[in-house]
């Protein structure tokens, strides 16, 4: 018997960088979608192919950190992970295909380790914070990538038509209506075509300098203070950023129960500003995106992701999507940019 399994990639609407802060997140899934087929098989070595790649990866069910690199690595990790678990992996074949862009800030390596997982269990009822933490596990310990709990949670616990308010405190979720269309609004996903790596030291470094501004404020977590006064100035500006990012999201969560998106454009625009000036994970190119949208109509904008490259998302009346799309497009042109691939989206669903 086969096993077809499949997961989405997301975006966060707003909460960036705070999964690992205890804080709080506003992701939503996309409707692109990774699709795994598993075809077990009695034998010890998972051979692993890709839409992607012209050749196939052989990944040993015993693997351990080390053995895999690249690509294949992100499946090598939740191999080592799940049976880290207690899950027993058969051996056998695994055809992936991707409909998750790479490298664009869509989390195209959740997607893919959560449809790995779930083509792994093969139907097996694992809860699914439990999932997201065996996930976390092969990219933080088997590829190399200090990343939270957003991507997986996120992906995990998606709905249709809905935002997913998580609670990295508690490791609670909570849906969220996000349907803008249904308003006259439409949420543009914006790829700059500038491509980061997450596993970078930048990132790296952003997570050591909120872990040394919470030891020096003599708490476990940012989550916790509501003052950066007294740290070092860099330290204090990261700790800022935090501090006033999870209380963007609650604001936004305010604002959609009214169905007020003027209002969720301000907090995505004082969003970008605070990673531009305080966290200092956008890039020039980044920013001119966010700022043009804003000058051509839209209600706000700003990065998603981890910083670096990616996406821009901005909240667009939808009667202002040719004009912002096509002031984007000059502005990149005219600065000598890549032309940037820009299209409506929703929140799709979760995996299965």
């Amino acid at each position: 018997m086969s096993f077809r399994f499949s997961a989405p990639g997301r975006i966060n609407l707003i909460g960036e960088h705070t999964d690992y802060n205890a804080g709080f997140a506003l992701p939503i899934a996309l409707p692109g979608r990774t699709v795994v087929e598993f075809e077990p098989a009695d034998s010890g070595e998972l051979v692993v192919r890709t839409d992607r790649e012209p050749s196939a990866v052989r990944v040993a069910v015993d693997t351990v950190p080390g053995d895999v690199g690249g690509w294949a690595a992100y499946v090598a990790g939740v191999v080592w992970a799940l049976r880290e678990a207690g899950y027993p992996v058969p051996g056998g074949t695994l055809a992936i295909s991707s409909g998750v862009q790479i490298g664009s800030g869509l989390s195209s390596s959740a997607a893919l380790e959560c449809a790995v997982l779930g083509a792994l269990l093969q139907g097996a009822a694992v809860d699914r914070v439990e999932q997201a933490r065996i996930a976390q596990r092969a990219e933080n310990e088997y590829v190399g990538a200090p990343t939270g709990l957003l991507d997986q949670l996120a992906i995990l616990y998606a709905q249709p038509r809905c935002a997913q308010l998580i609670d990295f405190r508690d490791l609670t979720v909570t849906p969220v209506a996000f349907d803008p269309d249904a308003h006259g609004v439409t949420l543009l996903l914006i790829d700059s075509q500038a491509r980061h790596q997450h596993a970078g030291g930048e990132y790296a470094a952003r997570r050591a300098s909120c872990e040394r501004a919470a030891a020096a404020l003599g708490v476990a977590s940012l989550r916790e203070v509501s003052s950066v006064s007294g740290l070092s100035s860099e330290d204090q500006r990261r700790a800022r950023h935090i501090v006033t990012e999870n209380q963007r999201v609650l604001d936004t969560v305010e604002a959609l129960s009214a169905n007020d998106f003027g209002r969720v454009g301000e907090s995505f625009t004082a969003s970008h500003q605070s990673m531009r000036d305080d966290f200092e994970i956008t890039t020039p190119h980044l920013d001119l995106i966010a700022s043009t949208a804003v000058w051509a109509g839209a209600l706000g904008a700003r990065m998603t992701g981890g910083g670096f490259g990616g996406c821009v998302i901005a909240l667009v009346p939808s009667g202002s999507v040719d004009a912002v799309s096509g002031a984007v497009r000059e502005a990149m042109q005219g600065s000598g940019y890549p032309a940037p691939t820009i299209e409506p989206t929703v929140a799709g669903a979760g995996p299965g």
